[in-house]
């Protein structure tokens, strides 16, 4: 039987097309529109210790999520999914009852539970299937373009944050004060970029995310920030073996020769980075004052924690303590400039490493809850991406969450939770622990509804 094509009067629009679409993604639009919120420039250039609009939309979306699982009466987690988030919520309240101040316990509560807890809990509910997974990670890759491309006109205009004298560091939207913000959301972008162009199913889909990861290449090195850069090509070169290694010998091949082109041919910022890059092994050897004021603080770190080993100094409560325990090589603080700023001192008030932050404040049992807990989603999600690699599903999306979490990890090391950027973390928590934990993640297409 003959099918005859429908008028083109009858024929869905545009408009219904795109609706049908925004249908389609429905619980995944208050991440997707949470992504967004960190696009959007920061008022006083991120200045202070209150809330962001994405903080905002991020209680939103905890809302959304309780609200739309009591009405479609969703399945409640599994029981690793209760446990992995669970053990924070009692740790985090145990070192609360240390704190200084009722305003430093319930502030560092609600922020941990945020970022640790609560929207990787929606994240996890909201993203029903691969296609959702995909949606988000597209949100990301187009954050980091965006903020990245606001970078690279800062370092060719000279109105980027201080760096050596020049207001060329690319920070993106997130001002002077926060400048790991633009290097951690470009760095989000390009492992999922990556993971897109390794993984995806269309050719189409594989050039298109191919083209985003090089043109995120230069935003992050122009960020100048040696934790994002490390954590970034040990992911990526992780992604690119895990996705076959003919492929991966292709790959690294290319990514040498834009190497090369970018910075030998173009010159994009040739000696700075060349320096930027050779500090990074400076560390007993002549290194340069942020290198010493982080190695004190990491020791400042252990010895509280060698004081309280079990529950740590309390939440919030480093700065009071830092004094006490660090030596006289600590500076009094970091130079912020530039990207609208005007120069001031900016306090050190943490050690610059999540894992000695939450070591020092909370203590060996609040680690152990929380890197534990990291640790089994990464486990979980590795032993998924064998699946994937042998039935073919959604090898992507487990590139995608196990790069991000590995990143994340990796990062950890140099830096800590705080500033507007922070909210992104509780999305990759999220992502991850979809694909680790969640019976869609590996289900066919036809029952990912």
């Amino acid at each position: 039987m003959t099918v005859l094509p429908l008028p083109a009067d009858l024929r869905p629009g545009p408009l219904a097309a795109g609706l049908r679409a925004l249908r389609r993604a429905g619980p995944a639009l208050p991440v997707v529109l949470l992504v967004a919120m960190l696009g959007l420039p920061l008022g006083s250039h991120g200045e202070g210790s209150g809330g962001t609009p994405a903080d905002a939309v991020s209680g939103l979306v905890v809302l959304f999520c309780a609200v739309r699982a009591v009405r479609t009466r969703q399945r409640a987690l599994t029981r690793t999914a209760f446990v992995v988030f669970a053990l924070p919520v009692v740790t985090v309240a145990v070192s609360a009852l240390g704190a200084d101040s009722a305003a430093n316990a319930v502030g560092g509560l609600v922020r941990y539970y945020q970022i640790l807890v609560l929207v990787p809990a929606a994240v996890l509910l909201l993203v029903r299937d691969r296609g959702d997974f995909r949606l988000v990670a597209w949100s990301l890759v187009a954050l980091g373009l965006w903020q990245g491309g606001i970078g690279v006109h800062q370092y060719l205009t000279g109105t980027g944050a201080s760096y050596a004298g020049e207001d060329i560091r690319a920070v993106g939207t997130f001002g002077a004060t926060d400048v790991m913000g633009m290097s951690t959301v470009v760095a989000y972008g390009l492992v999922c970029a990556v993971a897109l162009a390794l993984g995806g199913e269309a050719a189409r889909t594989r050039i298109t995310a191919a083209a985003c990861a090089a043109g995120l290449v230069v935003p992050l090195a122009l960020s100048f920030s040696r934790g994002a850069w490390i954590a970034t090509a040990v992911v990526c070169a992780a992604q690119i073996v895990l996705a076959g290694l003919r492929r991966a010998l292709r790959l690294l091949a290319a990514g040498l020769a834009t190497a090369v082109v970018l910075i030998g041919g173009f010159g994009v910022g040739t000696s700075m980075l060349e320096e930027r890059l050779s500090s990074i092994t400076q560390v007993t050897a002549a290194p340069d004052q942020s290198v010493t004021d982080r190695y004190t603080m990491w020791a400042a770190a252990i010895d509280m924690w060698e004081e309280h080993p079990a529950t740590g100094v309390g939440l919030k409560n480093f700065p009071a303590y830092r004094d006490g325990h660090a030596s006289i090589a600590l500076s009094a603080g970091s130079d912020v400039a530039g990207a609208g700023a005007a120069f001031r001192r900016q306090p050190l008030l943490s050690p610059h490493n999540m894992y000695l932050l939450v070591l020092s404040e909370q203590g060996l049992l609040s680690l152990c809850a929380v890197a534990g807990g990291w640790a089994a989603l990464l486990v979980a999600g590795a032993r998924r991406m064998a699946g994937a690699h042998r039935g073919a599903r959604g090898l992507d999306c487990a590139l995608i969450a196990c790069g991000l979490l590995t990143w994340q990890m990796i990062d950890f090391v140099y830096a800590d939770i705080g500033g507007p950027s922070t909210v992104l973390t509780a999305v990759v928590l999220g992502l991850a622990a979809w694909w680790a934990l969640s019976p869609a993640a590996l289900a066919r297409a036809a029952d990912a509804r």
